[in-house]
């Protein structure tokens, strides 16, 4: 039995070898520095479609092109080559068994892609070729939008709606992790993020906030607190759906730490004939703020806040200490073409700029209508902001819900991270594309460029 054993594991690497070397490897790559770029597609003229993994490969495994001149339709959703003559957009390759060959694309906006950080496959293209042999994916194949909280010094991270290899429906009452506060050990690419999933006793993956009643449970304003004895408690406003995105239930729900789930504390809202709109609550994401006369607040908003209590737990479960802020509806864009209307996003302060920053994405945005993403900054996290300048496009994709993350990069730093949900949904009739669809993605903007100059208004 054993050598029966020894005998399949040669065949196996020799069958894995073999198979490398049929394999023409494609790099993509930024022209500008060199760094690898994920989430490129690449399309020959008979609709066969290849996508660069988190190491900007592709592993091109067509035996009818091998040898054989071949034009690859190029879109990397703000990535790109210039069009030719004919308007196409792309390059012709030859591709050859055991070759690498080097696509340059450009990027066109300030904001750089640093790869998927859910999800599986990362380096699915990449291992074809022995490559991140240690890399090993986690056992989700996508998730929906993040919520993030530093909390007893560990970054809690909970997602949406998260798929799994199992069947069509998977796990619906919010998934988490923890990792270290400084998740990142890089701010280049190939990005390598792994998570701390809270799982079962027989290590699947869980969800962690299942409220009583039908329809999945979303959490939303998360954040850590201190009580009066002086712990930190973690908290989030929870709500239940009822398809297709219909809201009939919102509460409050604390962080058990012995049970490793969300506990209900409170209903705040049911839905009935004479209470139909949810009322205010702490939800979006929250920033701790202290102002002119150094009173501590913490502020929801999505992005912009429109929720403000005193930062601690009693005040955020006490209704009576909640005001309700007005925030900003438009955004002139820097070049004054256009006033941006917020859909969601987020809020931090940033020392290196001396202000208040936010990246949100635009209702009926073009190219894509839920895909535009755009900076903008203020001196006070309750306005005024803008100008605002587009740092992420996508062509016909939807890329919603973005959170920065100033909790990855050293205080001071120019170094600016966010992430936001990759998704078909909300596109028109986009084809969604392999491993990355329903999944975050990781940008980085670079503060100090100068794609990022704003004449700031007195």
């Amino acid at each position: 039995m054993r050598t029966h054993s020894l005998a399949l594991l040669l065949l196996g690497f020799l069958f894995g070898g073999l198979q490398a070397e049929e394999l023409c490897r494609i790099r993509v790559v930024d022209a500008e520095n060199g760094w690898p770029v994920p989430l490129v597609e690449l399309k020959t003229t008979n609709n066969v479609r290849f996508y660069s993994d988190n190491a900007g490969t592709i592993a091109f495994d067509l035996p009818e092109l091998m040898g054989v001149t071949t034009w690859f339709s190029i879109e990397g959703h703000g990535y790109g080559v210039k069009s030719d003559g004919f308007g196409m957009r792309g390059i012709r390759l030859v591709p050859v068994p055991g070759e690498t060959l080097v696509v340059r694309v450009d990027r066109q906006l300030p904001a750089k892609r640093l790869g998927r950080i859910t999800g599986g496959g990362i380096f699915g293209e990449a291992q074809r070729f022995g490559e991140f042999a240690d890399w090993k994916d986690q056992g989700i194949l996508g998730c929906d939008s993040v919520q993030n909280a530093v909390h007893n010094g560990k970054l809690f991270w909970a997602w949406g709606d998260t798929t799994l290899p199992g069947y069509p429906l998977g796990l619906f009452h919010m998934t988490s992790g923890t990792t270290d506060i400084r998740a990142c050990a890089s701010f280049e690419p190939p990005i390598q993020l792994r998570y701390d999933y809270f799982r079962d006793e027989l290590g699947k993956l869980r969800c962690v906030a299942e409220m009583p009643g039908e329809g999945p449970t979303w959490l939303s304003g998360y954040v850590s607190l201190p009580d009066a004895q002086g712990r930190w408690r973690l908290v989030g406003t929870y709500i239940k759906v009822r398809p297709p995105l219909s809201a009939y239930e919102s509460g409050l729900c604390v962080w058990n730490d012995s049970t490793e789930n969300f506990d209900r504390i409170g209903v705040l809202w049911k839905e009935s004939d004479a209470d139909s709109v949810p009322p205010l609550a702490p939800n979006g994401h929250p920033v701790f703020w202290t102002d002119e006369n150094g009173d501590d607040w913490l502020l929801f908003g999505d992005p912009f806040p429109h929720f403000k209590c005193p930062a601690t737990f009693e005040a955020w479960a006490d209704r009576s200490t909640w005001r309700e802020l007005e925030p900003q509806k438009m955004v002139l864009a820097r070049d004054g073409s256009e006033n941006i209307e917020p859909h969601r996003g987020s809020i931090a302060w940033n020392k290196f700029r001396g202000k208040w920053v936010s990246i949100f994405c635009q209702i009926a945005g073009s190219p894509s209508g839920l895909g535009e993403l755009w900076y903008a900054e203020s001196p006070s996290p309750l306005g005024p902001w803008g100008p605002a300048i587009k740092v992420v496009t996508h062509h016909n994709y939807s890329f919603y819900n973005p959170r920065l993350h100033p909790e990855f990069s050293p205080d001071g730093s120019p170094i600016l991270l966010f992430e936001a949900t990759y998704s078909a949904s909300f596109a028109n009739r986009a084809i969604p594309t392999p491993r990355h669809d329903y999944n975050q993605v990781l940008y980085r903007l670079d503060l100090d460029d100068p794609a990022l100059a704003i004449e700031h208004r007195n």
